[in-house]
């Protein structure tokens, strides 16, 4: 089954798209990342992370974004990126997430250096986990987010003391 048939196939659109991106080029963005300067967030009952809010990577944006046009089959524009990292003892709550009625496309691409055990994206449906991103670099989830979708990144362990996992994020919306 293809990646768009895989799309197509289920009432909650929602796919991973492996090796979308190198390790030299997610090495580079995480550095370009790091120059812009991550800001810290942190509010116990919603969340623990990093993030840069808009981070100037139009040319891969829009490449992923074509992406995304292909396997959706819609027209779709980037209406808002951010790039997120956590560490260990990071998370983000469900609580944290906003609710969409317009039916957007999120797009997230794991640009971490390796593999974090258990640190994945989950989205959930009426309050059950209907897909789960993991972690694996390289690779790009697209899930159809609605007002009965919200989405949150699990905890990630202090026993990876080492760990950081960083995620571009991306709604993407009918052009």
């Amino acid at each position: 089954m293809s990646t768009r048939e895989a799309w197509s196939s289920t009432p909650l659109p929602a796919v991973i798209v492996p090796d979308v991106i190198g390790a030299s080029l997610a090495a580079s963005v995480r550095r370009s990342l790091e120059e812009l300067g991550y800001e810290r967030y942190a509010l116990v009952d919603r969340g623990s992370y990093d993030h840069v809010s808009s981070p100037p990577l139009a040319e891969l944006l829009e490449a992923l974004r074509g992406v995304a046009s292909e396997i959706t089959g819609r027209s779709l524009a980037v209406s808002e990126a951010r790039a997120l990292r956590l560490l260990p003892g990071d998370y983000v709550l469900v609580r944290h997430d906003r609710v969409y009625d317009d039916r957007p496309v999120e797009l997230v691409l794991d640009l971490s250096a390796e593999v974090v055990p258990r640190a994945e994206v989950h989205y959930r449906h009426r309050g059950q986990v209907f897909f789960t991103a993991p972690s694996s670099p390289g690779s790009m989830s697209l899930v159809e987010r609605g007002p009965t979708v919200m989405s949150n990144h699990t905890y990630v362990s202090k026993r990876f003391a080492s760990a950081s996992v960083v995620r571009l994020m991306a709604l993407l919306r009918g052009a």
